[in-house]
């Protein structure tokens, strides 16, 4: 079991990504939203405003979706078909994506299951 997180920096694509999780199979996930702190600093605090020149992406917010994955296939469906939604990971600055081992979850719903 897995926790994946996406904190994806183009919002514009979260439908899509959220396509992706359901045709994954994911039965679930949270949405929050986020903010970077290279973002935060330079959007936020004027000494490092220069910076924004330098963030990929439309602006300052970003969303965190959060999911437990108990199927390791299910989880390898995700991250192939989310990274096809964001038309890739390298140099697209559509975010970050990476898991995290799960030793125990309460109230999961299993994947596929209605």
């Amino acid at each position: 079991m897995k926790l994946y997180v996406f904190v994806l920096n183009r919002t514009e694509l979260l439908e899509r990504v959220l396509e992706a999780y359901v045709e994954a199979g994911v039965a679930g996930a949270t949405i929050l939203d986020s903010e970077g702190m290279g973002r935060y600093l330079a959007y936020e605090v004027p000494l490092f405003a220069d910076f924004k020149s330098l963030m990929k992406g439309s602006g300052p917010e970003n969303k965190t979706i959060l999911s437990v994955v108990r199927d390791g296939a299910v989880g390898e469906r995700l991250r192939n078909l989310v990274e096809r939604a964001v038309g890739g990971f390298a140099d697209s600055g559509a975010g970050i994506m990476f898991s995290v081992p799960v030793d125990w979850a309460s109230s999961l719903e299993r994947e596929g299951e209605d």
